[in-house]
Formats: C-alpha cells, structure tokens, sequence
C-alpha cells in the first residue's frame, strides 16, 4: 500500500517558502508580535557571528528586506555585547519598511551603505541581504555585495539561508554566498540540505523564533529520520525463506560480472530470504563460483550479453519473486537494451531500475508510466541526465527539480543518488538523506544500495518506504564500515558485510550538511 499524499511521520519536515507562511500565520491568527520573531533571530544570528569570531570587527551587509532587518538586530546587540560592528546597507534607509524599518531605527551606533572597502577588516561577515523568498539572480549592488564577500579569506554567517541560494531547492545563483555558517530561523529549509545548497550552508544552526506549534502547512519535502528502520519487518518464528522476501537480480555481461554480484549478496545481507541471479548463460560459472548463498539462472546471451531472447526466461525465473532488480552490469549494447526494455515493460511485479536498466531507458521514460506495478529508479546524475535528456551539470544543479520531474514522468520512485540522496515521489513530495557517507563514493556501492532496496521491497513494504529504508540502511552501513576500516580504503563488499550492524539499528544519526563530501 502506498503513503498518502504528505510527508510520512518518519520524515522530519523541511520549510521553503512554508517559512513565510508559518511566520504569516503567528502573526496574524496567533498574536506573536512580527518584532519579537525578528529580535530572537537576529539574536541568535548575533550569538552565532560572536561565537565564530570572538575577537576583531564585524560587517553586517544588509539587504532590504526582513533579512535585513535581522542583520539590523544583530548589529545592535552585538554592539552591546562590546563588539565592533559596521551595518553596511544596501538599500536606501527610506526604502526599509515595516518591522526592518524599526528596527533599522532602533540602531544604536549607526549605519553606512554598503562599500567594499568597509569589508576589509571583518574578522566576520554577517550575510543578510536576502532570504527564503529568494530566486534566480542577484542584481545591481547585492550582487557587488556577494562577489566581493567571495573574493574575501574572511568567515561567513548566513542568515536564514546563503543569499544567492533557493531556500525551497537548495538550487545556487552563479554569484551567490559560500557561508562558513548559517543561523536558520524556525525550521531547516531543504535549501540547506541539498546540494549545491548544501554545500554553501557551512555549520547549520536552526534558532527557535518562537514560533507556535500547529502552523496551517503542509510541506513537500523532509528529513529521512532513524524512525523509519522500525517499519522494516523481522524475520519471525514462524517463517521461511520465501516468507523472508524473494530477489531476482537480472544483469551481468563480460567484464561486468560484479555489479550483480554485489546487489545479489547485498540483497542476502539485507534480510531476504532468497536470491535469484539471472545471468548470461555462458558467464553462469563465474557466478556460481562467487555466489554462494545465491541460487542462479542462466539465459540466452551472445559474447557473454543478454540478449533479447533471454526475456522469457527472466520473466519465468522473476515470475515467484516479490522483485526484480535489473540492469546491473548488463552492459549497453543494442540487443541488451532491447531485452532490458522488453522485461522492463513486461515484469508483472515490482521492478527496481539501476545502471544499464537505466541507460537502456535513455529519452524514454514515459514508457515506464505505463507499468501496472510499482517501479522505483536509482540514478546518478549522469544516469537521470541520460533519462531526462539533458546535461549531467544541469542535473547537479538542479537535483530536486530533476528528481521530481523524473519522477512524474516515468510515475515511479526515483532515487537520485549522492551525499544528499534524494527520493521522489510522482507526486511532488521528496525526502532527502541527512545521513552523510562520504566513504560511499566509490564503484560498486550503488549496486549494494540496489540489492538493499530490493530486499526491503521483497518484504512487502510500501515502494516509497523501502526506497527511503533502503538509502538510509545504505549510508548507516557506509559509515559503520568506514568506522571500522576507515573511509578511503573502503569497497563496496565492506558495506554488505556491515549491514547486519545497520539492519539492527546502528544508525549513527544525523549529520550536519558542514560535516558532509
């Protein structure tokens, strides 16, 4: 059974423009005065720029909205805290308005406009020049502002989010603020935790404002949190292997026998009863040699390929499974992209897509809407570049947007993979990964995710769910292994053998997006 719309109570909610909205809604329905929002999180903006730099002068670049008006209550109180503090503006004193413009007022000290030279000395800039409503490209003096700040070997603390950056997106303008650290207000926004934004946010503080509880919103995008490993069920007394969930992995070709290798034995680790591999039939010794827990199938190849021939039999062997992962290490010639496609199209049950099940889908992913059952997608950005036609840099900038737009049009999961995996639903929600695994980043560990995933899904777990376990069981592993062996020396092989550590709820929690890549 699939989640209904919204986020589930696993994920931890994340707010984009929402912000505005809950802001709104304090002020009018819940009489929370628009001045003391602004005043605890300039105090907490201030606490933070203090702490960064304990010692030498401090420049406040405003903008002219209430993110100024936040670098404007900063000023003051860290003024009063004995620190030198130029507020440099970027707007004419006349164009502030509303609770900026009293607080701009209540500046004690005074202000100057923005120079470049007023930058010099800082031990540390304070970036208030815009906030969460922020998009597309800074123009005319903030966007002086922000090129000069880059140029500078100074520290940097965003308020709210680092201006040039969508705090909805986490998508970053060409000219836009690297932060050493950010001072949220509220809540986190996805802005800070998926890249590029992610990347631009430094140390994440998230200040209460004082914001009530309850607010009238509904978020699109969150927070995997540890909370989702207790829906993964057991095996119990009463079962067996077929009970416990079974996997056929379909792939293979020569040179490129380990891909399935490495998802069928992770598929093993993570709790499935029973493994399947359907492999080339002239490379099934190879695989027998290496796949001991693993039962294998050999079908038609030519040179050690799948060819379209060989549909059939995958189809018979997938036929008793709960899923079939496909594509790994099949290779991308044109008689294998045909049989992936045809089993693809055909495959009367869940069917996870990774590697040249991918590719062999390049420009055409709205064949895949017309599966009858459930079909999760686990793209790189080269990969989903591939799937949606376009660049893999307009990916990596656009990784949420992307990820969405895949989603919708091939009416599937998609798990756009990296150190801020993301995973998408068609309709519109996305969760990310807060769990950082930088050890992660070499071959073969999106094979062992697959596997991973394909067993949460043989377990019978929502297609959405057993995506998000799947990923979150993946980094917990890759960090635990990396624990142990350390990161750079790891292989894919130690993330299987470290997941029996994860699967009993080693999830070594959260990690903040400064301690991430």
């Amino acid at each position: 059974m699939e989640p209904a719309t919204g986020l589930p109570d696993w994920v931890d909610p994340l707010y984009g423009t929402e912000q505005r909205a809950m802001d709104r809604w304090a002020i009018d329905e819940r009489g929370v005065a628009g001045l003391d929002l602004m005043e605890r999180a300039g105090a907490g903006l201030a606490v933070l720029a203090d702490q960064l730099a304990p010692r030498g002068p401090i420049a406040i670049v405003c903008g002219k909205g209430n993110n100024g008006g936040d670098g404007f209550v900063a000023g003051r109180l860290l003024r009063a805290m004995g620190r030198k503090a130029r507020v440099l503006l970027l707007a004419e004193p006349g164009a502030y308005a509303g609770d900026a413009a009293e607080n701009l007022r209540r500046l004690v000290g005074g202000h100057e406009p923005f120079a470049v030279d007023a930058l010099g000395e800082a031990a540390v800039i304070v970036d208030a020049i815009f906030g969460t409503g922020f998009q597309g490209e800074p123009r005319d003096l903030a966007k002086d502002a922000i090129e000069a700040i880059a140029v500078l070997d100074v520290l940097v603390v965003a308020a709210d989010i680092p201006s040039g950056v969508d705090a909805s997106t986490g998508e970053a303008a060409r000219v836009s603020i690297w932060a050493n650290a950010t001072a949220t207000f509220g809540a986190a926004k996805p802005g800070h935790w998926i890249a590029p934004g992610k990347q631009h946010t430094g140390d994440l503080h998230v200040i209460d404002i004082g914001i009530p509880k309850g607010a009238p919103v509904t978020p699109d995008v969150g927070l995997i949190t540890a909370r989702v490993h207790a829906l993964v069920p057991h095996r119990d007394a009463p079962g067996t292997k077929f009970s416990s969930g079974h996997v056929v992995v379909a792939g293979g070709s020569r040179g490129l026998t380990g891909a399935p290798s490495l998802a069928a034995n992770a598929a093993m680790r993570a709790g499935a009863g029973y493994v399947t591999a359907v492999v080339p039939r002239s490379l099934e010794a190879i695989f027998e040699a290496r796949l001991l827990e693993v039962m294998t199938r050999g079908v038609s190849d030519a040179a050690g390929s799948l060819v379209p021939g060989a549909a059939s039999g995958t189809l018979e062997a997938a036929r008793p499974a709960g899923v079939l992962v496909l594509g790994p290490g099949a290779g991308r010639g044109e008689k294998t992209s045909t049989f992936l496609r045809d089993v693809a199209a055909r495959a009367p049950l869940a069917l996870l897509l990774d590697a040249d099940g991918l590719n062999a889908h390049a420009g055409e992913l709205e064949s895949l809407a017309q599966r009858e059952h459930a079909t999760i997608l686990t793209p790189h950005a080269g990969e989903l570049a591939r799937l949606l036609d376009t660049t893999s840099e307009d990916v990596t900038a656009r990784r949420l947007r992307c990820a969405r737009a895949a989603a919708q049009q091939a009416q599937a999961i998609v798990v756009l993979k990296g150190d801020d995996t993301i995973i998408a639903r068609p309709d519109g929600v996305a969760v990310v990964n807060d769990l950082s695994a930088p050890a992660l980043a070499t071959a073969g560990t999106g094979d062992v995710l697959s596997g991973i995933i394909g067993a949460l899904l043989a377990k019978r777990l929502d297609t959405f769910t057993a995506a998000c376990a799947g990923v979150r069981r993946h980094a917990a592993a890759g960090r635990l292994a990396a624990e142990q062996i350390g990161a750079d020396g790891l292989i894919a092989s130690d993330v299987i053998a470290a997941l029996p550590r994860a699967l009993d709820g080693e999830d070594p929690g959260p990690t903040n997006p400064a301690s991430a890549g």
